[in-house]
């Protein structure tokens, strides 16, 4: 499968539910390997990655799933997610998307325990057969935490080039002590995310609402041009 950037651009979003379909391993060393192009700062090339499938996944699913059912008490989260207080527009554009999420799951908003249900579904990767698990150092800071973001896009973006879908999840980084300890990594790092990846089940409504982006006048200022 060959398409251009601007496809992949478009065609590239957060899947919450995949198939069972494996994905072969030289097809993921070779979209990581032309990943490693990504820029960073000074060609730190901050980040780290564990690609697991099989009963190497199975097992960190299952040491989460199983402080999951402890309660929020349970969840130490490695970094917020979102800043307290975060105010307009960023809650307002959150908020959209939540309620498009939850309209194409048909989970009422007052339906706690099926939003529940779907909050667990993180932590099986969404039925994904493979998960990269990405880690940064702690002792870096908030510019390589970019670069990682970068690599990140970078990844996504090959991996749909080969018609592959992925879901980027910092929910991973509230039970990040557990993925660490299932994976041998030590507390000079932290984890940053779960990479999701795998085939979209194409007729999943959850994969097919559309996702609003805010007008790029919005965004953008324009300065200098005729």
């Amino acid at each position: 499968m060959s398409i251009s950037v601007s496809e992949a651009v478009a065609l590239r979003r957060s899947v919450r539910r995949f198939l069972p379909d494996p994905i072969p391993l030289p097809t993921i060393r070779r979209v990581l390997e032309q990943a490693m192009r990504a820029p960073s700062g000074g060609n730190v090339q901050p980040w780290n990655g564990i690609v697991l499938t099989g009963e190497p996944l199975n097992a960190v699913i299952a040491a989460v799933l199983k402080q999951v059912a402890l309660g929020p008490d349970a969840a130490k989260p490695e970094f917020p997610v979102y800043p307290p207080g975060m105010g307009s527009p960023w809650r307002d554009r959150q908020i959209t998307l939540g309620k498009a999420l939850y309209t194409a799951l048909h989970i009422e908003r007052h339906d706690m325990e099926g939003r529940h249900r779907q909050h667990i579904e993180n932590f099986r990767a969404f039925g994904a057969p493979v998960c990269m698990f990405v880690t940064i150092d702690r002792a870096l800071g908030p510019p390589q935490w970019g670069d990682v973001g970068m690599w990140l896009q970078t990844i996504m973006l090959l991996l749909r080039e080969q018609g592959i879908d992925s879901c980027a999840q910092e929910a991973w980084s509230a039970y990040g002590r557990t993925v660490r300890d299932c994976l041998g990594v030590g507390d000079e790092k932290l984890l940053y995310c779960g990479l999701a990846i795998g085939y979209r089940d194409g007729g999943a409504e959850v994969n097919n609402f559309p996702v609003p982006r805010a007008p790029l006048d919005e965004i953008v200022t324009f300065r200098g041009f005729e």
